[in-house]
């Protein structure tokens, strides 16, 4: 398994992001392995070249030409924030075109990106959620005053399908409810309303290596805007602190509680768990299999804090996970 393609882009409004991520990825992979730049979106699929050219590339076998030279992909990372990578509808398509990817398979993909039914998943395990009013139909009735009666302000409104960082807002007042749903159901079908959780937000990644499952070192994340938004994440308007200021035994408690649950989902390569810890405890906000990965994202901050490099976390990622694959 020598050719290595990192699909970037989707049908999300995280193209761009994507695309940073899966950039960074290709240019700190291990050296023994060729890595292309795959980009798919609905007019199609390409590989972006080092030269910056793109050529087309056969989405129905994953091969594409250089200078008459067909090259074929031997194994697929999907890096797509949204759809159709994070939802694992691509998974899906490679699984039927018989091409192998590291990824989180389909049914753990599906049920972490909807970040309703995931939460009401691990809440069934015991693990700690916030409170939350599950919407399905953007022309339904709302009953504004028994919403803030249960949730209270300021609650957050979230579309449940769709990625971390479009048509999310923070409801202070009553008259912004009905605004804040309207635009959460132009960027997904469902939409959640959650009881805003007051504490310190922190996120923890995992992956598997030859030592066992590893949890990386916390980041603790100071919004300068509302919450961790778009603007927060990407155009430096947050404070980003590597170790999270909390005390070991929390940190530890957290670091537990991803790896559970990564086990639990049956993650698999990167993912990350995002907490918000209240009164002394963690709560789940939400799972990512498909975790930021350009230059100011999080997970590459917690590489750097465990004393490693982005090649080195790969290469401990590739040696479980391409065996894995070959035992197949």
């Amino acid at each position: 398994m020598k050719n290595v393609g990192i699909i970037a882009g989707g049908f999300s409004s995280e193209y761009a992001i994507s695309v940073l991520s899966a950039t960074n990825i290709k240019n700190n992979f291990p050296k023994e392995f060729s890595t292309y730049l795959i980009l798919m979106d609905k007019k199609g699929w390409s590989v972006k070249l080092d030269d910056d050219s793109v050529v087309p590339m056969n989405s129905s076998n994953l091969t594409f030409r250089i200078n008459d030279k067909e090259v074929k992909i031997d194994v697929a990372i999907v890096y797509i924030h949204g759809n159709p990578g994070e939802n694992g509808k691509l998974q899906s398509y490679l699984e039927m075109i018989d091409v192998p990817y590291i990824n989180s398979g389909p049914l753990a993909s599906q049920l972490s990106f909807d970040k309703w039914y995931c939460n009401q998943f691990l809440r069934g395990f015991g693990y700690k959620v916030a409170d939350s009013i599950y919407l399905n139909d953007a022309n339904q009735t709302i009953d504004e005053n028994a919403i803030i009666d249960r949730l209270k302000l300021p609650l957050f409104v979230k579309p449940c399908d769709s990625g971390s960082s479009y048509g999310i807002s923070k409801v202070n007042e009553p008259n912004q409810l009905k605004e804040a749903i309207a635009g959460a159901f132009k960027e997904g079908r469902t939409v959640v309303l959650e009881r805003f959780l007051a504490g310190t937000e922190v996120t923890c990644g995992a992956y598997r290596s030859r030592n066992g499952l590893q949890a990386l070192p916390l980041v603790e994340i100071i919004s300068e805007n509302e919450f961790f938004d778009y603007e927060a994440k990407y155009e430096g308007l947050s404070q980003e602190i590597t170790p999270a200021r909390i005390s070991d035994e929390l940190t530890l408690e957290v670091q537990r509680i991803t790896r559970e649950v990564y086990d639990l989902l049956k993650l698999r390569s990167i993912a990350r768990v995002d907490f918000m810890i209240e009164n002394g405890v963690p709560y789940i906000i939400e799972v990512n299999t498909t975790p930021g990965f350009s230059g100011e994202s999080l997970v590459p901050k917690m590489i750097k804090q465990a004393g490693k490099t982005i090649e080195q976390l790969w290469q401990e990622i590739v040696e479980v996970e391409f065996i894995d694959l070959q035992s197949h």
